[in-house]
């Protein structure tokens, strides 16, 4: 099979980390017999640099033509202070909106060779593997009117039906292939956005009677995933709401280099990538992990290229790895071997190829 897929390096570690992940999908190219055509553009801080903008025509021409989208990291300090049109970040958000990447999708799985760095008990911690499911394109980030001056601000939190119930469609999809059971997340006690929500939630509920269904205010959710994180299987939530659950559910496998995230529009086409940022201070040392980074191209090939065997291979790839005592320097205090960004997917790739 012959697949074009967009490589967005973006800034600091992202090109590393990239670059790592680009030659684990080469391997399962050789191993199970793919082509994968890859075209590189730029996007962020580097696309600001280069280009004057932080997502040039050039790039969407580019993911255009493909079938998926590859992106490392973007942003840094040396683009703080530019107007808000000039951010790295401004580029990813057009990129989603551009694309219609609505439903965001970020594991949280508990691998049991790092437990020991999470911050939570192990005994907490152990056994977790859940599925955040967040809409991406509404709600606050993206509602009209929205300014400040000296004295006023003003966001606006609007959501219709159609964007609401394609994100909680996925996640009752995505239920089906796990554990049978979605927590929605709202606020329903407080915001008529959630109310509009929560009926909704119930009106898909009744197409899944398999799929047992709960209610969970955001408050009690935040709480929940720090106390008995277990007990979740899928949470759908909104775009606001799943920004933050979801970096704080990512914190119990103790580094933010473990975990990948896939931003998919409705008909599979997505962008693929680790949920860290650029990591400016240790950009070009080689001592970034690329786990997320590869484990984001496993989702990848799952769910925008139907590849299944290929992205376990990539999975079982990164487990065997890690329980052979095998990580990067965040890990120094657990680390049998610790291991360079190369050293590193250069045993996942052995691992893939045999």
């Amino acid at each position: 099979m012959e697949k074009r897929v967009a490589v967005l390096r973006g800034d600091g570690i992202g090109k590393e980390v990239t670059d790592a992940a680009v030659a684990v999908l080469q391997s399962i190219g050789r191993r199970f017999d793919h082509q994968f055509d890859l075209k590189y553009g730029l996007l962020g801080g580097e696309a600001i640099d280069q280009a004057g903008e932080p997502l040039p025509a050039d790039t969407i021409k580019i993911c255009e033509e493909s079938d998926a989208i590859l992106l490392g990291a973007v942003g840094g300090p040396k683009w703080d202070q530019n107007p808000s049109h000039l951010r790295p970040e401004r580029g990813l958000l057009q990129i989603r909106k551009h694309f219609e990447l609505s439903v965001n999708l970020r594991p949280v799985q508990a691998f049991k060779s790092l437990l020991a760095v999470s911050p939570l008990k192990e005994e907490v911690a152990e056994g977790v593997d859940m599925m955040i499911v967040r809409e991406l394109t509404g709600g606050l980030y993206f509602g009209e009117p929205s300014f400040h001056d000296d004295n006023k601000a003003v966001d606006s939190l609007v959501y219709t039906r159609e964007e609401i119930e394609r994100v909680v469609i996925h996640a009752f999809e995505l239920a089906k292939l796990r554990r049978n059971k979605v927590t929605s997340v709202d606020k329903a006690n407080v915001l008529e956005s959630s109310k509009l929500w929560r009926k909704i939630v119930e009106e898909v509920a009744e197409r899944y009677p398999e799929v047992e269904v709960e209610h969970m205010l955001v408050d009690a959710a935040a709480m929940k995933l720090i106390t008995y994180p277990a007990a979740f299987d899928v949470i759908v939530t909104e775009n606001m709401f799943g920004d933050i659950l979801s970096d704080e559910a990512s914190v119990i496998t103790g580094s933010l280099g473990m975990l990948p995230s896939a931003s998919l529009r409705v008909d599979g086409f997505g962008m693929y990538e680790p949920i860290h940022g650029s990591a400016p201070d240790i950009a070009g040392q080689n001592k970034a992990n690329p786990i997320g980074t590869i484990l984001s191209v496993a989702m990848m090939l799952r769910s925008s290229f139907g590849m299944i065997e290929e992205a376990n291979a990539v999975e079982e790839a990164v487990k065997n790895v890690l329980e052979k005592g095998n990580f990067t320097s965040e890990f120094i205090n657990i680390g049998k071997n610790i291991l360079s960004t190369t050293e590193m997917t250069e045993k996942i790739i052995k691992e893939i190829e045999g």
